[in-house]
């Protein structure tokens, strides 16, 4: 098979090493890794077996010389991957076709193998861990900003390992944006705290939200709203099959949260995909009737929303195993 890649992520995937400035080229069982003088060595010692590095001062025009070289017909990419510019650039003088195949790199990892998995379970497993150090140095007083700060260097181990994404800190009444921005709002005892972080390991993410009240209980409509969300994640993850549609396992949560009456405050997927990138396939919704086969890790994340009063979302990956989902 043909095909050429541009995508930080979908390069690694394949050559077990990337770069910000790579093209990465197969032709068939050839395999080539382009790049600049600046990763040149680093990438001879790191890629896999088999791969060609090639270093270029223009990539770009170095594909089309392989191009031509090799007297490619056709050729397969992701537009998304793709600025108009480079495109216009790849294409223009050479006698190949360039078939269009959207995400095409996301759908050939959508299925981990068990060495992913090893790595997306370790990833979690830190995560959770840091995330947990975390909520035992709560203290009073501190306000969104400075938490945020400080999960950052929870999660970062002191630089030993890198954020999946930026992480959320949310107190109370900001809790109702799923992707709230931290602010001076400060922590009080009893008040709720919604965290979303995550960390990767060896260059695979993790994904996890917990809804806690800091020192002190829910009232009563909040732990009733709490046990909903609850009761949406425990089911979903408990009967989700492989063979099922992606739009069957959304809909096992939304009819939890639906039948408790906050169906319309239910409002994003239930989850989506995890591995080299924060966000992959399979996506977890209501129009996703994609089949779910083992070896597929996704997150399990309902959440009731009601702004300028609370916001409560639970998360955990999973990875569909034997025909089932297990929680990394």
């Amino acid at each position: 098979m043909n095909f050429l890649l541009r995508g930080e992520n979908s390069v690694y995937y394949e050559a077990g090493y990337s770069s910000d400035n790579v093209i990465f080229l197969q032709l068939g069982n050839e395999k080539f890794f382009i790049t600049d003088a600046r990763y040149t060595e680093e990438a001879k010692e790191s890629v896999k077996n088999g791969i060609e590095v090639i270093e270029s001062s223009n990539l770009n025009r170095t594909l089309r010389e392989l191009l031509r070289k090799w007297r490619v017909r056709a050729i397969t990419y992701d537009p998304v991957e793709w600025s108009y510019n480079d495109f216009i650039s790849i294409s223009e003088k050479v006698n190949t076709y360039f078939q269009k195949k959207e995400y095409f790199s996301k759908e050939r990892r959508i299925v981990k193998n068990r060495e992913e998995i090893e790595k997306l379970s370790r990833a979690v497993n830190l995560g959770r861990d840091s995330i947990h150090k975390f909520q035992r140095e709560l203290v009073s007083g501190k306000s969104e900003k400075r938490m945020h700060f400080e999960l950052q260097m929870e999660l970062r181990n002191f630089g030993d390992l890198e954020l999946s994404f930026d992480p959320i800190v949310a107190v109370g009444l900001n809790a109702s944006k799923p992707h709230s921005l931290p602010t001076e709002t400060t922590l009080k005892d009893g008040d709720l705290l919604l965290i979303d972080a995550g960390v990767k390991y060896k260059g695979y993410c993790s994904d996890r939200t917990e809804t806690i009240s800091f020192n002190g209980r829910f009232s009563d409509e909040v732990q009733k709203i709490y046990d909903t969300v609850q009761k949406a994640h425990d089911l979903a993850i408990e009967r989700a099959r492989s063979g099922m549609r992606a739009s069957q396992i959304d809909k096992i949560a939304r009819d939890v949260i639906e039948k408790a009456g906050y169906g319309d405050r239910f409002i994003h997927s239930t989850g989506h995909g995890v591995g080299l990138d924060i966000h992959e396939f399979p996506n977890i919704n209501s129009r996703n009737n994609l089949i779910i086969e083992d070896g597929m890790v996704f997150t399990v994340e309902p959440g009731i929303y009601i702004p300028n009063f609370i916001g409560v979302r639970i998360e955990d990956m999973v990875v569909m195993e034997s025909g089932k989902a297990k929680v990394l």
